[in-house]
């Protein structure tokens, strides 16, 4: 066996350097937007439920901003030296809200029943599961059908958290009151929940850490407007607001002012990645000198330095830069007018005038949209703009019905559980707006895809996941966009407030007020 962290480095070393001068106390006020339906992570996983969520609920582990798994409800594991055993121990101590103690047969029910039922994330990993036991109290093993290195960065609380058992066997997990007043193990308890206006998260005194959480208290505040949550920082109503709180346009004016600093850390693990679908189903999209004509098109460094206020990055292809096996391969595709008109013309492409579908998420996505056409009519692509709001776009785009749309999609920490759903033939299927919604199909790549994300070890993948790069790259299924920068502004006044890849959803037990 091969041991990847020890039990005796646990918990813990975690009070260390970073939060030697940690003082207890105080709360911290954040947005939260839009409201969500839920903060019941194990069924409802939108950014905003995760959000507050993270913070109830738990799983085995955490990930650094490199993605190297960290002690969380497992205080320590191993992975046999071929690739199919994963052993879990579990904390001492850990306690659910309500008090009962939680074990592995809480992670049992949870991998085997619960999510397995209410989680096609959770559902995607498991297909390369054999088993899951637990020969005793403190110890749960996942034995895989084949080697899948990506399952250690599977393990995030959004993907597996653990829900507790007592609470949901043998009841409706959909209706469950519990969803309502959810129950978990985080450093955080749930204490009200003001529909409009706040989410009250209070302190775990039970916390399984000692010492942690130091805050006392959070609120989630409940502002729909962006105008007025830009308002609520500058007067002090709100001390912290997540990425894409506020409008881009906005940010520069909010982090110059007193006691006001900012992050882009903590989205390491999600990296999201914006791109234009093109639907490959209808010509021109079907036609790869036109894809490709429209990513010469594409002034992506303007949207990137205007737009988005020079934060994130430029998009080389279908992996982010932040994840394991990301490779800047060739071809390239600058902005390039005449490029563009040329591939135009070898296509043969006959003017016929495009719908395009912004992502309704505020002003600054409706400037990107109205950007994009003027890039593409610069090169002869006649574009119209469709208004709609968040419904009519997962509608749109979940049943085909649009020629380019805007989205952006998490990554999720290995291109075997976030990226490869978006262009594998077999993730073709309606009703879905984040699966292979572009509709393009490659027997060629669906195999190398197949092939890397199985294969062992890493190295092995590497060379499988670089030509799948290359491949995605000449073919241009969809235009590729950015790396999106969602800084995190906040007040200076809170400290630690993003110490994983995941940022501020599982944060809160770190973050600490500076008297």
């Amino acid at each position: 066996m091969r041991r990847l962290i020890s039990a005796s480095l646990a918990i813990f070393m975690m009070t260390t350097a970073a939060s030697a001068q940690a003082v207890p106390g105080g709360k911290l006020n954040l947005i939260v937007q839009p409201e969500p339906p839920s903060v019941m992570i194990g069924t409802t996983t939108n950014g905003p439920a995760l959000l507050v969520g993270g913070n109830i609920y738990e799983s085995l582990l955490r990930y650094d901003e490199n993605l190297k798994p960290e002690p969380s409800l497992a205080k320590s594991w191993t992975i046999s030296d071929d690739g199919l055993t994963y052993t879990f121990t579990l904390q001492d101590g850990v306690k659910w809200h309500d008090g009962k103690p939680m074990t592995s047969a809480d992670v049992l029910f949870s991998a085997n029943d619960y999510l397995m039922k209410m989680q096609p994330r959770h559902r995607n990993l498991m297909t390369h599961v054999e088993s899951v036991t637990a020969p005793d109290e403190k110890t749960v093993v996942f034995k895989l059908k084949q080697p899948f290195e990506a399952f250690i960065r599977g393990l995030a609380f959004y993907t597996m958290p653990i829900v507790p058992k007592h609470i949901y066997e043998g009841t409706d997990y959909a209706t469950n009151p519990a969803n309502d007043k959810p129950i978990g193990t985080g450093p955080f308890k749930f204490d009200e929940w003001k529909r409009g206006s706040y989410i009250h998260l209070v302190k775990n005194n039970d916390y399984y850490i000692k010492g942690k959480p130091y805050l006392d208290e959070l609120y989630y505040q409940v502002i729909p407007d962006g105008a007025s949550r830009s308002v609520a920082f500058e007067t002090g109503k709100v001390d912290v607001l997540p990425g894409g709180s506020v409008e881009n346009f906005d940010i520069p004016r909010l982090k110059d002012l007193p006691n006001s600093c900012i992050t882009e850390k903590g989205w390491e693990y999600f990296a999201p990645l914006s791109w234009l679908w093109l639907n490959n189903r209808k010509a021109p999209m079907d036609n790869v000198k036109f894809r490709q004509a429209v990513m010469y098109a594409l002034d992506r460094e303007f949207a990137k330095d205007v737009l988005w206020n020079g934060y994130g990055k430029v998009a080389t292809g279908p992996l982010s830069s932040k994840l394991p096996f990301y490779k800047d391969v060739e071809p390239h595709y600058p902005h390039d007018v005449d490029k563009a008109k040329a591939l135009l013309k070898e296509a043969g492409y006959d003017g016929k005038p495009l719908k395009l579908l912004p992502l309704p998420y505020g002003e600054t996505w409706q400037r990107w949209a109205e950007a994009v056409k003027q890039n593409l009519e610069e090169v002869g692509i006649p574009i119209e703009i469709e208004a709609t709001d968040v419904a009519g776009w997962n509608q749109r785009t979940s049943n085909w019905d649009y020629d380019i749309a805007f989205t952006y999609l998490y990554q999720n920490g290995d291109p075997a559980i976030g990226v490869d759903r978006n262009y594998k033939t077999s993730q073709i299927a309606k009703g879905n707006p984040f699966n292979n919604v572009e509709g393009y199909s490659n027997p060629e790549l669906d195999k190398l895809f197949e092939q890397a994300a199985v294969a062992y070890p890493a190295s092995k993948r590497q060379e499988l996941y670089d030509q799948v790069q290359k491949k995605l790259q000449e073919d241009v299924p969809v235009a590729w966009l950015l790396e999106l920068g969602f800084p995190t502004i906040y007040n200076c006044k809170a400290q630690d407030i993003v110490t994983t890849a995941s940022g501020l959803p599982e944060s809160m037990r770190d973050a600490w007020i500076k008297k």
